[in-house]
């Protein structure tokens, strides 16, 4: 489970593309708190602290608005076309005694023998969503690859999750497998055949062509 971090949040007046760009031209991102039939916010906080927050796994925190803190999830990130920084952030009141659902990443820990033997490891599911309760969130779902052979898989149904952790994802779903490498198609005898016919033919039918 993530520790608890604490994002400092400000109210923002005004919206439109212009107001945003000279926050983000001062390092700030622009964001929204909703949530509990309570007021909708606009709100700016740290580009670099909501960064820092994202990278070590943080998808529920606490915001301190002038003194008065709050939780709240991480329900959507805007980025900008690059991929690289982050343009708007929405963020959604949540109480300790709820469960939420929320998608987190997968870690894939080990080696798998089943690599010596000439497969190749590979992971169709990097993330997963969970249900849990707000205090509870995990920073990640660790998968234990060390015994996995050659032709074998993990599935969702066989990941072991925190307590009061629930998947939900499709159980037969495929998380991580050991599978062999793709092989070029050896030639089947008739298509090796062929061609040295048509060939020969080619070259008898020129023969008749030069005698005629």
């Amino acid at each position: 489970m993530a520790e608890s971090l604490t994002l400092n949040i400000h109210k923002r007046e005004g919206r439109g593309t212009n107001k945003a760009q000279k926050l983000r031209k001062q390092g700030l991102v622009p964001g929204v708190l909703y949530g509990h039939k309570q007021e909708t916010l606009s709100v700016s906080l740290s580009a670099h602290d909501l960064e820092s927050a994202i990278r070590h796994g943080h998808r529920v925190v606490d915001l301190n608005l002038a003194g008065t803190r709050e939780k709240a999830q991480i329900c959507d990130l805007q980025w900008d076309h690059l991929g690289k920084e982050i343009v708007h952030v929405d963020f959604k009141r949540v109480s300790e005694d709820e469960r939420i659902h929320i998608t987190v990443r997968i870690e894939v820990k080990g080696v798998a023998p089943g690599i010596a033997a000439g497969g190749i490891l590979d992971q169709p599911l990097h993330t997963l969503t969970v249900e849990c309760p707000v205090i509870k969130v995990p920073e990640s779902i660790r998968v234990n690859v060390s015994e996995l052979q050659l032709g074998q898989a993990i599935h969702v149904k066989d990941l072991t999750l925190p307590p009061d952790v629930k998947a939900l994802a499709d159980p037969e779903a495929i998380v991580v497998h050991v599978t062999s490498p793709a092989l070029e198609p050896a030639p089947s005898e008739e298509s090796a055949q062929a061609e040295p016919e048509v060939i020969g033919r080619k070259a008898a039918e020129e023969g008749e062509a030069e005698e005629k």
